[in-house]
């Protein structure tokens, strides 16, 4: 058993890989004070500060290096569908987005609330919206990955959700704080390391 050393200026994370096979049985469907909006051809700009707002806390800047055209080919695509959370006020609260470009399969591309709902048993009724969306009927497969980047209880969640992981990969990347992508603020739990700091 052995140690594999990271950058300094990098970020390292396992990434597992779950899907589900069937429909679940029963979608039950947990009352929330939220709603769900499908935002039809979102703008870069809209969808980029949702992007912010739900994952910035835990390091996702994949689509923030993304140009505007890159970035629009996907969530214009329309086997791509893009949803914010709203609260009463209107405010997005979290995201959904639903990859259906492979045939036959339906990604979960994008799942989570705004990191002030946690804890708060939203993400079930998330979950319940997205399996709702995702099991189309063409749909074999509805698949998704999460990290230990995410929310330490992200792992277990998908499990319950009647998600099995089937693979694991280790990821790593150039930490997007140091790149000026994310402010400092971002990741608390993930400790920004001195780019002088020994290896």
């Amino acid at each position: 058993m052995g140690l594999t050393g990271v950058r300094a200026t990098d970020v390292a994370t396992i990434v597992t890989t779950l899907e589900m096979r069937a429909r679940p049985e029963v979608l039950a469907k947990p009352t929330s004070p939220l709603r769900l909006v499908q935002l039809e051809r979102p703008t870069p700009d809209r969808y980029r500060a949702l992007f912010r707002a739900v994952g910035e806390r835990w390091l996702w800047f994949s689509r923030l290096v993304m140009d505007d055209r890159s970035l629009s080919a996907i969530i214009h695509d329309p086997d791509v569908a893009v949803f914010a959370a709203v609260d009463a006020a209107g405010n997005d609260a979290g995201m959904l987005e639903l990859d259906f470009r492979r045939h036959g399969e339906c990604e979960l591309g994008y799942f989570g609330l705004v990191p002030d709902l946690a804890g708060q048993k939203l993400g079930r009724w998330l979950m319940a919206e997205a399996l709702g969306r995702a099991w189309a009927p063409s749909v074999g497969r509805v698949w998704v990955h999460t990290c230990t980047l995410d929310h330490p209880s992200a792992l277990n969640f998908y499990r319950a959700s009647g998600f099995t992981p089937i693979a694991r990969t280790i990821e790593t990347f150039a930490d997007p704080r140091i790149l000026g992508l994310l402010p400092e603020s971002a990741g608390p739990h993930v400790p920004r390391l001195s780019a002088s700091a020994s290896r």
